[in-house]
């Protein structure tokens, strides 16, 4: 084991981590610990871990076969199932964008105070989410640093968050390792799901094998093949390591805190601290529903305005950081399905339109208050996605005719 070879291969594990603290995760996270306690942290946990095998499948098939996943399938597969698979990604991509660019205009306008509406943040992520693209021309150790630098911004104000609220140790170390989930119905069901389709995303896999390309590996010695997936795996434990902390760090904050409280008793701290947001929360016994949005108010509600800006800019960060891989995972997708062979400018531009164009008509003609079911939603249409990116990665990581010598036996 080298330490120096370690951080020759580290990258493509932290850039495939951010798929799995994206706005959309983020948001799962606080509604499970809103409306299940600490019950679904085990859920979380299993994901995280399933996650990490597919993952380490991905980037073996990238690493052994010098191809990503979306070239194996053009290759491998007859015309119809090919177009099917590539519909149903685009589709993932397409939910998964919404969630990461609507998360982003949310930060947006609770950094602004309001000033800056939903659609005016949809369009200055779009904007700026040009601008880091291009930051690779400068070399991709470079943006792997930048993406590293805002897991970083993530994992700080988290944990702020987690630090002031105190969550309850024993009871996060019991809804960890212990799978129950007393009490539950179809709300908590619900946010099961959830947890699986924002944590596992079916485009992930497509990205994974094809960042692993951007280090060079002589396919033809066994020896530095067997090194380099060696080297991935260990880098992607340590990637998904630290989102799952920061997962865990939003959970508990909202177990903890939020957990069983009615909308009344927010509405009641809201007045007292004088929030101007206090109208978002009726005055009855209806139990509190919290979104990314409405996550940011009551903490500012009940821990001061630096809890509610502090949250902002985690979200900022985390919507930022996974817009810009969804766009990579559209490009590699829409390179590999299609086999085009466009300019950069315009790949980005035509993967950046059909993910965007809905996001915006739900920025316009959504209130940014009420878009908790849109989510939840878009959460579990995730999972249903997840059999489109299952079967090729568990199908051609055992064919011997792919792999060689490094085909799964199982």
């Amino acid at each position: 084991f080298s330490f120096r070879k370690l951080w020759a291969f580290t990258g493509p594990g932290f850039l495939m981590s951010i798929a799995y603290l994206d706005p959309g995760n983020i948001e799962s996270d606080l509604q499970s610990g809103a409306v299940a306690g600490f019950k679904l942290l085990w859920v979380l946990m299993l994901a995280t871990i399933i996650g990490l095998l597919l993952q380490r499948l991905a980037a073996r098939l990238g690493v052994v076969t010098g191809l990503h996943l979306a070239e194996v399938c053009n290759r491998q597969y007859q015309k119809v199932p090919r177009i099917i698979l590539w519909l149903m990604v685009e589709l993932a991509i397409i939910g998964s964008d919404m969630q990461e660019v609507i998360g982003s205009a949310i930060a947006i306008n609770l950094l602004s105070v309001g000033k800056i509406p939903l659609w005016g943040g949809v369009l200055i992520t779009i904007a700026d989410t040009f601008v880091f693209l291009f930051l690779d021309k400068y070399g991709l150790r470079k943006l792997e640093a930048f993406f590293g630098f805002l897991i970083t911004i993530m994992a700080l104000t988290f944990g702020y968050e987690y630090i002031t609220v105190k969550p309850n140790q024993e009871k996060l170390l019991k809804g960890l390792f212990i799978p129950y989930c007393q009490n539950c119905g179809t709300r908590q069901l619900e946010q099961a799901v959830g947890i699986v389709g924002a944590v596992i995303m079916p485009h992930n896999m497509y990205l994974h094998s094809a960042l692993v390309k951007s280090r060079q590996v002589n396919r033809a010695n066994k020896k530095e093949v067997r090194e380099a997936n060696k080297y991935f795996f260990i880098e992607s434990c340590i990637a998904l390591f630290v989102s799952f902390i920061i997962n865990i760090f939003v959970v508990t904050v909202f177990a903890e805190a939020f957990f069983e409280k009615t909308n009344a008793d927010v509405n009641e701290v809201c007045v007292n601290t004088s929030s101007p947001h206090s109208s978002l929360f009726p005055n009855n016994n209806e139990t509190l529903e919290v979104d990314i949005y409405k996550g940011g108010v009551v903490l500012g509600c009940y821990f001061g305005p630096a809890a509610l800006y502090i949250w902002a800019i985690g979200i900022l960060a985390a919507g930022q950081s996974s817009t810009m891989t969804g766009t990579y995972s559209g490009q590699f997708v829409m390179e590999g399905f299609l086999n085009l062979r466009w300019s950069r400018f315009a790949r980005v531009l035509l993967t950046r339109s059909i993910a965007i164009t809905p996001t915006l008509f739900v920025a316009i003609f959504q209130d940014v208050e009420h878009l908790t079911g849109m989510n939840d939603f878009l959460n579990v249409l995730m999972s249903l996605q997840l059999p489109f990116a299952l079967i090729p990665i568990l199908t051609f990581t055992s064919l011997p005719s792919v792999m060689n010598d490094f085909a799964n036996g199982l």
